[in-house]
């Protein structure tokens, strides 16, 4: 795993989507199309924003995944993360992009699962960007995480501290109103991406990266598992480094 720590949000987002950036351009170049995953959250957004203003990767070849989404939420819901992507990824990039959403109000979510496995069982991922949960969740893997499922996508019920998150980042009014289940990407999934791009701003989430980073690779704590990645670029500020002992600058 590869640490750098940014002295602010802004400056780890735009170093993400540098390396991300750069990732996708040489996999269009090298083959003609990329594949990548992308993620939501605030941890995102200022990684996005310049992901997307790039125009030096030619974003017709490129294929994206959603990494998940909450079970029978619409996209007209200001927490949907297919609206979040559409809004932040899709339109800034006019649409060129061909987007592969995760469609959690279909009337059948585990028919959707399969549907999203056949679809990215056949791609080779050049480059995912993900974040990590206050609970050390990887996509919506919560403690215990399924770290041996070969499913590409599987249905999943969310823990406690995971709803809070989402309702203390402001998605949802009261703790009632998110979502129990989500349909998430599985673990051994997001670890078959040539690289990972990660990034994880804010105090709240330092805890989690103290576990992922210098804790034992458990279930417990699922974002441990990419210490187990060859190529996993680990991207955090100052505040969410506190708790680690060696401390990498960049």
């Amino acid at each position: 795993m590869d640490i750098s720590v940014f002295p602010d949000k802004a400056s780890l987002g735009r170093e993400a989507a540098r390396i991300g950036g750069d990732a996708i351009a040489a996999a269009v170049a090298e083959k003609g199309r990329a594949t990548i995953i992308v993620a939501t959250g605030a941890s995102q957004f200022e990684m996005l924003e310049v992901l997307t203003a790039r125009r030096d990767i030619d974003w017709s070849r490129v294929t994206a995944f959603h990494l998940d989404e909450y079970v029978g939420l619409p996209t007209t819901h200001p927490a949907s993360f297919r609206r979040y992507l559409e809004e932040r990824f899709v339109k800034p990039l006019g649409g060129a992009v061909t987007f592969v959403p995760v469609n959690g109000d279909a009337a059948d979510a585990a028919a959707e699962t399969r549907r999203l496995g056949d679809l990215i069982r056949s791609e080779t991922v050049d480059v995912c960007f993900a974040g990590i949960g206050e609970n050390c969740h990887l996509a919506f893997n919560d403690p215990p995480a399924d770290f041996d499922t070969e499913e590409p996508y599987i249905v999943v019920t969310l823990d406690e501290a995971c709803r809070r998150q989402q309702l203390g980042e402001g998605w949802f009014p009261t703790f009632e109103d998110v979502p129990q289940q989500a349909i998430s990407m599985s673990i051994r999934q997001i670890m078959k991406s040539r690289l990972l791009v990660v990034s994880v701003p804010d105090a709240r989430k330092a805890e989690a990266v103290h576990h992922a980073v210098e804790g034992p690779v458990s279930p417990q704590y699922p974002a441990s598992i990419l210490q187990q990645h060859p190529a996993c670029r680990l991207f955090l500020d100052e505040a969410s480094a506190a708790g680690l002992k060696g401390r990498p600058r960049k």
